[in-house]
């Protein structure tokens, strides 16, 4: 009865844990932490989305179950949404689902549509639940690298190559988190060539659909022709309206894939509380002008980090959308891995971040950096960067004494994903 469990044995330790544990220690000492570890949106839901909360939650009729699926209404509203923003039409009652939330969604599709010994193609890196959601359900990852000499298509026909049996379906997710990566039109045509090819299903994440810079919105892959006949994807008002502890997102698109999606859900709940569901509609249907200014937002907080940063001697990337910015760590700390520069910066800077390792093994380089602090405190964590920049060489030295380590065997914590498949 000792033995671990199945499914938990195949999960590796939380990466993100051992960085909570940390700044848990640090503010219990009296340390202000500066946090851009997590994405957690900071500002609040706008004040009309509320209001209609309020108004549905004093309606007794509103208490009872939900539907797993989602309330017409707001099925309906969601459609709305992709024919007025990209163009898609989507049937309300067999095209799209609502889900709690779009790492809810993902999970329990992979419960749905996953066997055991099924093979995935997966970014690496990517957000944890996009390979996690299938490894608890079964499946094997392979992980197909971002950033490749060989290019990532041709990186995809290897997996295909490689493995065996044949992949069942591929994980792509743009804007990206962690990497903020953009993808445009050209890109999903090749994925969807990719996957009648080799008769995959797609799995999308579009979950930063309207948090973008550029002035070039992010499109569906759904605008794709033939998209819809292998095609699942997510979506989520937690960043798009500021909602994350409303736990409301939506699967749409191929019909096969969401009766799969609706069967296992109605198994294991009864949708969200029905005033967040009658909130949701009105956010979709209403004015979208508070989606403008929480954009804004985001890009006013990357300019100042982008700028503040530089500054202080730590050159970033400035992101094109997401709330992330990912960042390569500094040279001199490099040879450190992305969990011992995360846990430098918080103790030595009162700055925590996310390392790189926690999205996968090709991340380790960089550390992801949320835009989810004020512009005086992203400041504030740039004259602490730069502490640390100039004191770097002591810093390091103190830090691998007590390590009972040098420069050249730093070891750093990895994320080891399940795979009978391999690795690409």
């Amino acid at each position: 009865m000792s033995e671990e469990f199945h499914r938990i044995k195949r999960l590796p330790p939380y990466v993100f844990e051992s960085v909570n544990k940390l700044k848990a220690k640090a503010r219990a000492e009296g340390k202000d932490i500066i946090d851009f570890g997590m994405g957690n949106p900071d500002m609040p839901t706008p004040p009309h989305i509320v209001e209609k909360l309020v108004e549905a939650v004093r309606d007794p009729k509103t208490h009872r179950y939900s539907s797993s699926r989602g309330i017409p209404g707001l099925r309906k509203a969601q459609a709305a949404y992709y024919e007025r923003r990209f163009g898609v039409k989507l049937n309300p009652e067999t095209e799209v689902i609502a889900t709690l939330g779009s790492k809810e969604g993902l999970a329990n599709l992979a419960q749905a549509i996953t066997a055991p010994g099924d093979v995935i193609l997966c970014p690496n890196p990517s957000y944890p639940i996009h390979a996690f959601g299938f490894i608890i359900s079964g499946a094997v990852i392979r992980s197909v690298p971002f950033e490749s000499e060989t290019g990532f298509f041709d990186m995809l026909e290897r997996g295909v190559r490689h493995s065996v049996p044949k992949p069942t379906a591929i994980v792509v997710s743009y804007p990206s988190n962690p990497t903020a990566q953009v993808a445009d039109l050209d890109f999903y045509r090749e994925v969807i060539a990719f996957a009648a090819k080799h008769d995959l299903y797609v799995i999308s994440d579009l979950a930063y659909s309207e948090i973008y810079f550029d002035g070039n919105p992010p499109p569906s892959i759904l605008q794709v022709p033939g998209a819809k006949e292998r095609t699942v994807e997510f979506t989520s008002l937690s960043k798009t309206f500021s909602m994350p502890g409303w736990r409301m997102g939506f699967a749409v698109g191929n019909e096969r894939l969401i009766n799969a999606l609706g069967r296992v859900k109605s198994y294991l709940d009864y949708g969200a509380f029905t005033p967040i569901q009658v909130a949701a509609t009105a956010a979709l249907n209403g004015p979208q002008d508070c989606v403008a200014e929480i954009r804004a937002t985001y890009k006013h907080r990357r300019d100042v980090l982008v700028d503040s940063m530089a500054r202080a001697g730590w050159d970033i990337p400035s992101p094109p959308a997401s709330m992330f910015a990912w960042s390569p760590i500094p040279e001199k700390f490099r040879h450190l891995g992305s969990m011992g520069f995360a846990t430098l910066l918080l103790e030595k800077a009162d700055v925590a971040v996310a390392p790189g390792i926690g999205f996968g093994e090709y991340g380790d380089g960089h550390v992801r950096i949320g835009l989810v602090e004020n512009e005086q405190r992203i400041r504030q964590a740039a004259r602490n960067v730069k502490r640390l920049m100039q004191n770097a060489d002591q810093i390091i030295a103190e830090y691998e004494d007590r390590l009972g380590i040098s420069a050249s065997v730093v070891p750093h914590p990895s994320v080891k994903q399940t795979s009978g498949a391999g690795r690409t």
